[in-house]
C-alpha cells in the first residue's frame, strides 16, 4: 500500500478532534496547502504534517 500523500477534510477531523467546521475555517485561514477536486478538498499531508509540527 502507498503513503498518503493528501488527507481529506474527515481525516484532519479525526487527527485533530475537531469539527468538520473547524477544518473548513482552518482551510479558510490558509494554514497549510490545500486544493478541490470538484466538490472534495484534499490538504497536502506535508504542508499540514509541517504546520502540526510546529504547533507542537
Amino acid at each position: 500500500m502507498t503513503e498518503k500523500r493528501c488527507y481529506t477534510v474527515e481525516d484532519l477531523q479525526i487527527i485533530l478532534d475537531i469539527s468538520r467546521g473547524t477544518v473548513y475555517k482552518l482551510l479558510e485561514q490558509q494554514e497549510f496547502r490545500w486544493f478541490k477536486i470538484g466538490t472534495a478538498y484534499r490538504i497536502s499531508k506535508k504542508s499540514f504534517d509541517e504546520w502540526l509540527d510546529n504547533k507542537l
